[in-house]
């Protein structure tokens, strides 16, 4: 072999060479985007699932409050009133709002309870807004619904003293869904249930 066709040799080897490692990038680079590809209805499929996270509370409802009076202090004294609260669902189904009055021995009041769901973390975060002080909205609550079970934990604070605070939903594939509120004062060891709410359909 002379040393001209030894360098044609080596020519033809790298360009061959180069053109497996540019149609390896480009089978890799199709595969990925045809992964990506079909991850995307998976992505939509899922979102779609948790649109109707919510479905069964949407519309009007009748509320039997009972509620614990003092809270983290041993108490055994239960409040009970009633209520009402309506429920619609906003963001394409990715957000809601329920607008709920509570008649309390002491007066009626309104409240209003807001929830998102984040696809980034895939949790919902719910917040609640009394009228009673409507500049503030209390710190969410995030979580979600797992063998149709919903549980939302977030961080307050109660009279001064740090509390996680627990939403949870029971009954929700029934006509008479459950909520209940709990406060835990070591940072989820232990739980006060304090609130507990029994919906029946307006």
């Amino acid at each position: 072999m002379t040393e001209s066709s030894h360098l044609l040799s080596r020519r033809e080897a790298l360009g061959a060479g180069f053109a497996m490692g540019a149609l390896s990038t480009f089978i890799s680079t199709g595969a990925t985007a045809a992964t990506a590809q079909g991850d995307a209805p998976a992505a939509g499929a899922e979102l779609d699932r948790h649109r109707r996270d919510w479905a069964w509370l949407e519309g009007r409802w009748n509320v039997r409050h009972r509620r614990l009076n003092g809270r983290l202090v041993g108490s055994t004294d239960w409040q009970e009133f009633n209520g009402t609260s309506t429920m619609w669902l906003t963001l394409e189904g990715l957000g809601t709002v329920d607008d709920n009055m509570l008649e309390l021995p002491s007066g009626i009041y309104r409240a209003v309870g807001i929830r998102a769901f984040d696809p980034a973390t895939r949790r919902w975060a719910i917040w609640w807004l009394d009228a009673r002080n409507p500049t503030r909205i209390e710190p969410p609550v995030y979580g979600g619904f797992e063998n149709g079970v919903g549980t939302f934990i977030g961080d307050d604070v109660h009279n001064n003293r740090p509390v996680k605070v627990r939403f949870r939903w029971t009954d929700v594939d029934t006509r008479m869904p459950r909520w209940e509120q709990a406060f835990s004062p070591d940072n989820g060891t232990t739980w006060e249930i304090n609130w507990l709410m029994q919906f029946t359909r307006a």
